[in-house]
């Protein structure tokens, strides 16, 4: 039971969060201070710092400042492409076709 509803959980969630994020605005993680750990404990930027603002920029086709929040974005928006059509699969009891079907 625990684990069907963690399973459903996790799966709803990954489907829903590219639409709940596009209907934010795009400047809506922009304000406030960061919370990543290596720049509030050492001061020092991480490969990652910036990444979610450069996400929601990116998902909002606004892609000069997603480059210039975080370059890795165009990296690591369309590897989660197919992390999210596994969700899709997923909740329909289905395996994914092709190659990804079988690296996922």
């Amino acid at each position: 039971m625990i684990k069907a509803t963690v399973f459903y959980t996790r799966v709803i969630i990954t489907i829903l969060s590219p639409f709940v994020l596009f209907l934010l605005p795009a400047n809506f993680f922009d304000q406030g201070d960061s919370i990543c750990l290596s720049k509030m404990l050492l001061n020092y930027e991480c490969y990652a710092c910036g990444l979610t603002k450069a996400t929601m920029h990116f998902i909002h086709f606004e892609f000069e400042k997603a480059w210039d929040y975080n370059k890795l974005v165009f990296i690591v928006v369309p590897m989660l492409v197919p992390l999210w059509a596994k969700a899709i699969y997923e909740i329909q009891g289905k395996k994914m076709p092709g190659v990804l079907g079988r690296l996922t």
